[in-house]
């Protein structure tokens, strides 16, 4: 069974919630804090999942409290999925920004679902967006004493591991994913991989793939439809006319994704056709995953200089991106590439959201305040005066502004970077756009 690992600071009804989903009496609730000491284990209902309630994460040294502390981390980091608990009532404290940041060390890439307790009651909840500052998305309101809201907890599960009772949750359209890369550096095995087939020829040479070859599937919790394409020459290199088709079918693809995986033959030197075509996914809006395939091959004393080396190359190349997503995989063993659909998908939830317009003027003032833009080409002040999310795919802000609008790239990257990294949209495209209006909100 997957293990789905409950945490939070004491007294926000982590044990409730735990009673909650097994449908039992077994974690002890009380109002008083620090009530649960050991981490207690069940079953979610309707799920193949275990679940473990863990005590409230406290600052101690030593005693039960530092135990029990010690206890919920070894079970976050034992965990393949956890539900961090935060007080809706109370609003945002500093212990919860606290064990935000000890959570996300001790999870690594385990995925986090922020759920906001005790909001059955409107009146008495708190500004949820102040919960963004935990840097675990958007929280979900739910109120485990009366039951509700878990709908979303389900999903969240669901989209780990998919549930044997035909309760399956998942999007209703499926996630297209375009599968690219040069000639021969395993894109049709990654295919087959992921289909548990032998589906698309494989050969130890280039051109075999022709047409982009789309494959409905389900993979990993998820309906997906998986777009095949020809490998992508150097134009140099391209003389048959069937070949500049499949091309121009290939480039076609990107229009059509969600997501595109670059493939690329991690045993070889990156060349700059692959860098072309992580730049055309980028323009396109489109969120990108570099798969360095044949991991298992490289000798293990240059693994962490190819992979530092190659995130230096694609962050020095691209403006639209802050941490581009590589992850290394071998498709013909398998290894890695559930992780590599895992991390799909939650970008591309993430690229779904609407984040606040409170919540991205609240980021843009914070960065204003730490810098100020600098003086236009006439010397006149810029002002940055409102921001809002105008779109998604790629993620976009546009910010009015008064007075001098030039603002230049430098700066515009200084906010690009500085919005990314509140939201969480580090490995997404972000587009920034300035639009010289009033505040509607002065009218």
């Amino acid at each position: 069974m997957k293990k789905l690992t409950i945490v939070g600071r004491p007294n926000t009804g982590k044990s409730t919630l735990f009673n909650a989903l097994t449908g039992t009496r077994d974690a002890l609730v009380h109002d008083r804090p620090g009530v649960t000491r050991d981490v207690i284990q069940g079953t979610v209902k309707m799920r193949d999942w275990t679940v473990f309630d863990t005590a409230g994460l406290e600052r101690a040294k030593s005693g039960l409290a530092a135990d029990s502390t010690d206890m919920a981390l070894t079970a976050i980091a034992d965990a393949d999925a956890i539900l961090f608990v935060v007080d809706g009532r109370a609003g945002l404290m500093s212990e919860d920004m606290d064990w935000a940041r000890t959570v996300r060390r001790a999870a690594g890439k385990t995925p986090v679902l922020l759920v906001a307790n005790k909001t059955e009651s409107g009146r008495r909840v708190a500004d949820l967006d102040d919960f963004y500052k935990l840097g675990f998305g958007a929280p979900r309101s739910i109120s485990a004493e009366h039951k509700q809201g878990f709908d979303v907890i389900y999903d969240f599960l669901d989209g780990i591991a998919p549930s044997d009772n035909g309760e399956m949750s998942s999007p209703a359209m499926p996630v297209h994913i375009a599968i690219m890369g040069q000639p021969n550096v395993g894109k049709s095995t990654f295919v087959n991989r992921v289909l548990g087939e032998n589906r698309q020829i494989v050969r130890d040479m280039p051109g075999v793939t022709r047409d982009t070859v789309k494959i409905p599937t389900r993979f990993y919790g998820r309906d997906i439809v998986l777009m095949d394409t020809a490998g992508l020459r150097r134009k140099a290199g391209v003389t048959d006319d069937v070949e500049t088709l499949s091309a121009l079918k290939s480039l076609d693809a990107i229009a059509k994704a969600d997501v595109v995986v670059l493939i690329v033959d991690a045993t070889r030197n990156i060349e700059n056709q692959a860098l072309g075509i992580a730049g055309r996914v980028y323009d396109a809006g489109k969120i990108l995953c570099v798969a360095l395939n044949k991991w298992d091959l490289v000798p293990e004393i240059e693994r962490d200089e190819k992979l530092l080396k190659l995130k230096h190359q694609f962050g020095n190349s691209f403006h639209q991106i802050i941490k581009p997503m590589i992850l290394a995989i071998s498709a013909e063993k398998g290894t890695g590439v559930q992780n590599l659909f895992k991390r799909i998908y939650q970008q591309w939830d993430l690229s779904n959201t609407n984040v606040p317009t409170s919540l991205i003027n609240r980021i843009i003032e914070k960065l204003v305040a730490d810098r100020q833009p600098p003086m236009s080409r006439l010397k006149r002040p810029m002002k940055i005066k409102f921001a809002r999310q105008t779109g998604r795919h790629p993620m976009r802000v546009t910010i009015n502004v008064g007075g001098a609008s030039d603002i230049p790239e430098s700066y515009t990257r200084y906010l690009r970077r500085g919005l990314a990294t509140a939201l969480g949209w580090e490995h997404l495209p972000v587009v920034i756009e300035y639009q010289k209006a009033d505040n509607p909100y002065d009218q």
